[in-house]
């Protein structure tokens, strides 16, 4: 199931299908992938509180990391974006 836009829980199968969807923020990569011959990196979105990060060449089944905005601007600035 690709992680943007809406979701919908899988309770919701069956004779009633109606429930609460939940609205997904898609995934971002750095410009600065683009163009190049290996251009696989760290793919974040914003979620709740913080941010979530995940490794680009996994796409979905990539492990997702849940980071609060501190540590993702922290990693961002050890990155030297």
């Amino acid at each position: 199931m690709s992680q943007d836009g809406w979701r919908k829980s899988s309770r919701s199968q069956g004779e009633n299908g109606n429930c609460v969807e939940l609205r997904v923020t898609p995934w971002r990569k750095s410009s600065r992938s683009q163009g190049t011959a290996n251009s696989d990196c760290v793919e974040a979105r914003s979620a709740g509180t913080g941010f979530q990060v995940r490794d680009s060449k996994l796409g979905d089944d990539s492990p997702i990391f849940d980071l609060k905005t501190a540590d993702f601007t922290a990693l961002l600035q050890r990155a030297d974006r």
